[in-house]
């Protein structure tokens, strides 16, 4: 996938088939606008374009920024729109002047005069440009004039649960991750350096490793004690996670930290992804490490029971 961080730098390709949005999550629906693309690619012997933005407008234009948070890293968006198959990804930066633009501004004088798109393919409920002006009727209008296809994809829904970012944050918020996963088509993850801890966990037979996340606007599933999968140096691991502020030994800052089943390596410093499967209990305090610990064994059974 080539990536742009100008659509000015574009090059032209042959029939670009082209979808615009955010994508936070890049789940199951997005996914299904990225299959329809490569589709009509095929079809029409063209190539895929997906334009984003960045940073994300609501932090731009201060709409919920405080508490806006988001499923994927941009680097992590990135990385899910090559898996998804795209063969270019324009991230166009995204400011208060851009915001000024309207709609039909931004698809006649950037996407149409730099891209040349033979199809644009949208999801059903998507809007772009000033005060999100750019709905389907409107876009199709502008196809008619400027000489390209609009198609939109439907909602897409799992077990009868249509499929949205915002619902899917709503879940990762309560700590239904089994239930997020379900709707994202792959398995919430957390990314981080593994960072110095007060290596507690060791002195009772269950050392974590700490991390540390670099992005302020990286959403944190709800408090609680999680099955997970553990990715370090291309290989994977089972283990239990623990986001949290450890009551029984600590009331200090959110931690997240993880404890990895059979290994024993020392990773601090180096970089890990923590892949979360399902939630297995609160955290609470307990009595003493005696009792935490009486625990955590029973929390590494039902672990592994579940992966």
């Amino acid at each position: 996938m080539k990536v742009y961080n100008c659509i000015k730098d574009f090059k032209a390709v042959n029939n670009p088939v082209v979808t615009i949005g955010t994508f936070d999550g890049v789940h199951l629906g997005h996914q299904t606008i990225f299959n329809r693309m490569k589709e009509a690619a095929a079809e029409l012997d063209g190539e895929t374009v997906v334009i984003t933005f960045y940073p994300h407008p609501r932090i731009v234009l201060g709409l919920d920024s405080e508490d806006l948070k988001f499923i994927n890293t941009q680097e992590r968006k990135i990385n899910r729109l090559e898996e998804a198959g795209i063969d270019h990804l324009i991230i166009v930066a995204f400011t208060k002047q851009f915001a000024s633009l309207s709609s039909e501004e931004f698809l006649k004088d950037l996407v149409v005069e730099k891209i040349k798109p033979a199809k644009l393919i949208i999801g059903y409920d998507h809007h772009f440009g000033k005060d999100r002006q750019g709905g389907f009727e409107m876009v199709s209008e502008i196809g008619k004039e400027m000489g390209f296809s609009v198609e939109r994809v439907d909602e897409q829904q799992v077990s009868d649960v249509s499929i949205s970012s915002t619902k899917i944050r709503k879940l990762l918020g309560s700590g239904k991750v089994h239930a997020a996963n379900l709707l994202l088509g792959y398995e919430y993850s957390i990314s981080g350096k593994v960072v110095t801890g007060q290596s507690l966990g060791r002195n009772i037979g269950f050392p974590t490793a700490n991390i540390e996340i670099a992005d302020e606007y990286k959403l944190i599933a709800a408090v609680g004690v999680y099955a997970c999968r553990v990715e370090w140096m291309g290989r994977m691991y089972k283990g239990m996670s623990n986001i949290g502020f450890r009551p029984t030994v600590d009331h200090g800052d959110l931690t997240i930290e993880v404890h990895i089943f059979d290994f024993d390596q020392s990773i601090y410093g180096d970089q890990i992804t923590i892949s979360f499967v399902e939630r297995l209990r609160d955290e609470r305090k307990f009595e003493g490490l005696g009792a935490l610990t009486e625990q955590l064994v029973k929390d590494r059974e039902h672990a592994l029971g579940l992966l």
